[in-house]
């Protein structure tokens, strides 16, 4: 098999996955998106001053929303795209932001440091 053959078998093989599911491009399936929304619905019941922030798709990570509680403590999770985004900050009754125009609080990086130190 020579070269070109063997990179253009390549390039189809990436093409094939590209729909696979947890891929960019794709959006997640409904069984997905009933986990997400449980599990969301109870971060949201369970912490105080929960606020979402909306992070964009990317080359490698499909759009997501992190879950930012007063505690700092967070959690994320996908959506299909922003839009889908804000109407699940509506149901959920929490303020949406854009992670790009706020960037994030620094009581999520504060968190996050914390539970690294008592891990170690």
């Amino acid at each position: 098999m020579g070269i070109w053959s063997r990179m253009r078998g390549a390039r189809v093989a990436r093409k094939g996955r590209a729909g696979a599911a947890g891929a960019p491009g794709s959006g997640p399936s409904k069984q997905d998106v009933r986990v997400a929304v449980t599990h969301l619905k109870e971060f949201v019941a369970s912490r105080r001053g929960v606020e979402m922030y909306v992070e964009p798709r990317t080359s490698v990570t499909p759009t997501t929303v992190v879950l930012i509680a007063t505690s700092g403590e967070w959690t994320r999770r996908r959506v299909s795209d922003p839009r889908a985004a804000g109407q699940l900050a509506r149901d959920l009754g929490v303020p949406v932001y854009d992670v790009q125009q706020t960037g994030y609080p620094n009581r999520m990086r504060e968190w996050t440091s914390q539970q690294r130190r008592d891990q170690a």
